[in-house]
């Protein structure tokens, strides 16, 4: 798609609506050459492959030489049609669904992040070919995958603080970053030495044309990359040396941006990988406040109009010069804080909800804010205090928290599509249907 919009989800203008289900049964009416792959009980069209590469095609219309040969390209984005029908069939006998509303939230964060109206956005689908109703389906079945990866990772994904200690111990968490690229020829397994020796230099080719200028990194990784994010210009996106293969750090950490590294060999064949940029991660602060609070909770005995007149009169009274801590043991609802005379202690700008967060932002300190109502019930919040807290310790953290999560999740989830992949009955007839 020409000028498609940044900040889509993955996959969803380059693959379009082409994953909605054909059943296996409609064969019979389908021309034998219109059927590319057979997944299960449902097939996937010619069309249907044609419109996803239509997409791309489209995406590089004015850097047609970035692309692999026809055949290759239809290969890599049936191989993704595949996989993700397999798991939008899964999704859906997991009882996985995105409502409509769900959906129209979704496309209004699609175009806010966008800076568009939803009118604007429609408008900018139709110039780039993409229909509304086809641009729907495709962020919905992107949903659903996510919302499946989510359910299948969650229960089996847990990480000990004994995991974070240990981490932090052997790597460096929270400091530099860089992104990087990278390009794969792939081996099979038990690959024989003539097969090994022809990836090898067909990885050294590779590298030679690029150090000739004759292809960039990325167009490159486009044409002859076997690596999953191939159409993605290899990117791998930014990483801390805490989430590198150890054999990789010093290689690295060595380079300059830009430089290329020689050919690797590694367990799923020989790459290629760029270092794109660096950044560096310096001390993080974060603003705290601290407060106390009274809440009144509207309840079958105390309805709305009577639990607004209570906290008025709350308030008159703290205007009085009435002890706050005292009101609160009386009278809060909120049984976090009731017992400490409703002290909040300190706590970011959104802890406690928007309501209260806005409030806190706007009051000085000392101020008592003027009653004010959430999804929870009537409050009154005086400001104590506010600071800049040093968070670089706890982000780090956090940070190895999310490290080792997130390895562990891609493991369970690469796990699992293998198993689904080897499970299904898939038969590809790119052949016939060319």
């Amino acid at each position: 798609m020409k000028n498609a919009l940044p900040l889509l989800l993955a996959g969803l203008l380059a693959l379009g609506s082409a994953l909605a289900p054909t059943p296996a049964s409609a064969q019979d009416t389908i021309p034998l050459d219109g059927i590319v792959a057979v997944v299960d009980e449902e097939v996937i069209l010619r069309s249907e492959l044609d419109r996803a590469v239509g997409n791309i095609l489209a995406q590089y219309a004015n850097q047609p030489g970035q692309l692999p040969p026809r055949e290759i390209l239809e290969r890599q984005v049936l191989d993704r049609l595949v996989l993700m029908r397999l798991q939008l069939v899964r999704a859906r006998d997991n009882g996985i669904r995105v409502s409509d509303g769900e959906l129209n939230q979704a496309i209004q964060s699609v175009a806010g992040r966008n800076r568009m109206t939803q009118d604007q956005l429609r408008d900018r689908l139709a110039q780039d070919g993409l229909g509304y109703e086809e641009f729907r389906n495709s962020l919905r079945e992107e949903l659903m995958l996510e919302r499946l990866r989510q359910s299948y990772v969650q229960s089996r994904v847990q990480v000990s603080e004994a995991e974070v200690d240990q981490l932090l111990a052997v790597r460096e968490i929270g400091g530099p970053e860089v992104r990087l690229s990278n390009i794969l020829v792939a081996l099979p397994d038990g690959a024989t030495p003539e097969q090994i020796a022809t990836a090898e230099r067909k990885i050294t080719g590779i590298r030679e044309v690029i150090m000739k200028g004759e292809l960039d990194f990325r167009a490159a990784a486009i044409r002859y990359s076997d690596a999953s994010n191939a159409l993605e210009g290899g990117d791998i996106g930014w990483r801390g040396y805490d989430a590198l293969p150890q054999n990789y750090v010093g290689m690295i950490r060595a380079m300059s941006p830009g430089e290329i590294s020689q050919p690797l060999r590694g367990p799923s064949g020989y790459q290629l990988v760029q270092l794109v940029e660096t950044r560096e991660a310096g001390r993080q602060t974060a603003t705290e406040y601290n407060a106390q609070g009274i809440l009144v909770r509207p309840t079958p005995t105390l309805p709305p109009e009577a639990a607004r007149q209570k906290i008025e009169d709350l308030h008159r009274r703290l205007v009085a010069g009435e002890d706050f801590a005292k009101l609160a043991r009386e009278n809060s609802d909120d049984t976090l804080t009731r017992a400490d005379g409703g002290d909040m202690g300190w706590f970011a700008i959104n802890t406690w909800g928007t309501a209260i967060g806005n409030q806190v932002q706007q009051l000085a300190d000392g101020e008592l804010s003027a009653p004010f109502q959430s999804d929870s019930g009537w409050h009154i919040v005086r400001r104590l205090g506010v600071r800049e807290q040093d968070v670089t310790e706890v982000n780090r953290r956090n940070q190895a928290r999310e490290v080792i999560g997130a390895r562990k999740a891609e493991e369970e989830f690469e796990r699992f599509l293998r198993q689904l992949r080897s499970e299904a009955y898939v038969e590809t007839r790119l052949t016939a249907a060319g």
